[in-house]
């Protein structure tokens, strides 16, 4: 029986049971050995090796599986392997590692170092016996590959179907950095929406909120959602008080309007002095007079998730000073619509306080190293006030995030050469030192 273990154990595929007439064939090799063996007295050793190798290869010929395919999450995880198995009679003393008791007669399996009673092998999710060798090992736990797929394949968090295997047995998704989203990467070619506030797909059961200009926010960040210009007033002045905490007061009353995309883009393609604007703009600080469209005050959602029609309104802006009003995209949460207005109101102060012409990685550095301010100071105020719910402190973190990351030579480079100056030297230090030289301190 010794050349019938070495060649089970040293094989990658093993024995299926699924065949009845592959298991007669294997009986009657198994008795075929036995009852050689018994007869050995009267052969030679040359003639018994010979007749060994024989059965040898005539067995393994019939062992045709397939080794099931590895798993992984953009690389092999060394966790997960399917092991060998043989299945033997037992001629000897045995103990099974399943119920500790004695394999005294009948079929035993070898596998994970150890014997089994084959009812005793059993998957570790559905506590049923393994009946062949089509099995993975995860950690010391033997599953079913079903089982197995069912509980630790990777699932899209978007369509919810099982992530596919690539021909090299290879799982490949994509995970969101900062809300550890699992997606197939074909959602970002294949229309499905995204959450213009937390970045996050829509899922498959759960249908996003249609803005009017054709954005989608998601139900939770809807629920904090600023949809109109009156709403937005009690923030304004969160933020004006900001400002004057930091002995920035602004003295002039600045026009604030929330507007659609459209009117957006409008304002912005109006605007002459050159302002340097990000790809997906959310704000602006307009010095021109123009006529800009606002939205008015509006309920959240309607029916199937549609946010209403909105009620759209002329505002006509008059130039008094460096500034005639600031522009936020509408519908956006409040912590991200505060965070573009302290930016934005950062560069009306700018203007309004004679700071000459700056290099935009200067201007829009230092207006996100404010708006970054106000994130941590919101952050500290939820932390202490304990009112908001967990997914808005999230949020906070995640626009905190989205600034300290993004790796634009502008926005993002800006951002953290104003931010080391700010913590080095304090923001007042800093503004006097670019006022008087146009750029940030070392």
């Amino acid at each position: 029986m010794d050349w019938l273990s070495r060649i089970f154990e040293g094989s990658n595929r093993g024995v299926s049971w699924d065949s009845r007439s592959e298991f007669e064939d294997f009986d009657r090799a198994i008795a075929m050995s036995l009852a050689e063996g018994r007869r050995r007295h009267g052969f030679s050793d040359d003639f018994l090796r010979k007749e060994d190798e024989r059965l040898a290869k005539a067995l393994h010929g019939r062992l045709n599986l397939e080794p099931p395919p590895w798993n992984r999450n953009m690389n092999r995880n060394a966790n997960v392997h399917q092991p060998p198995m043989s299945i033997s009679h037992s001629t000897g003393y045995r103990k099974c590692a399943g119920c500790n008791n004695v394999i005294s007669h009948g079929q035993y399996l070898r596998c994970m170092g150890a014997v089994w009673h084959p009812e005793c092998l059993k998957c570790h999710a559905c506590n049923l016996p393994i009946s062949d060798n089509e099995f993975l090992l995860s950690g010391n736990y033997p599953y079913h590959k079903s089982c197995y797929r069912e509980n630790h394949h990777p699932r899209c968090d978007v369509c919810r179907h099982f992530i596919r295997t690539d021909a090299a047995g290879f799982v490949e998704y994509k995970v969101h950095p900062f809300w550890a989203q699992k997606y197939c990467p074909r959602h970002e070619l294949d229309g499905t929406p995204r959450c213009c506030s937390c970045d996050r797909f829509e899922p498959k059961e759960i249908q996003y909120a249609a803005l009017s200009d054709g954005r989608k926010l998601c139900l939770e960040c809807l629920d904090s959602a600023i949809m109109g210009t009156s709403d937005c007033q009690p923030l304004y002045q969160d933020i004006q008080q900001f400002f004057a905490s930091m002995n920035m007061k602004l003295e002039q009353k600045i026009p604030l309007l929330l507007v659609e995309r459209q009117a957006l883009n409008e304002a912005m393609d109006g605007e002459t002095n050159g302002h340097y604007h990000m790809p997906e703009t959310r704000g602006l600080c307009l010095s021109e007079e123009q006529v800009v469209s606002t939205v008015s005050r509006q309920p959240r959602i309607g029916i199937g998730n549609r946010v209403p029609n909105t009620r759209i309104e002329p505002y006509q802006l008059t130039r008094h000073a460096e500034v005639t009003a600031i522009l936020v995209l509408y519908g956006l949460p409040r912590l991200l619509t505060g965070s573009i207005l302290a930016h934005e109101m950062m560069h009306a102060w700018l203007r309004l306080k004679g700071y000459p012409t700056l290099r935009p990685d200067v201007e829009e550095g230092i207006c996100q190293t404010v708006a970054h301010m106000w994130l941590t100071a919101e952050i500290a105020l939820l932390s202490r006030q304990g009112r908001r719910s967990p997914f808005e402190k999230k949020l906070a973190d995640f626009f905190k995030q989205q600034i300290e990351s993004d790796m634009s030579p502008v926005y993002g480079n800006g951002f953290r050469a104003g931010n080391r100056a700010v913590l080095k030297y304090g923001l007042q230090k800093t503004l006097y030192h670019i006022r008087s030289t146009g750029s940030f301190p070392n």
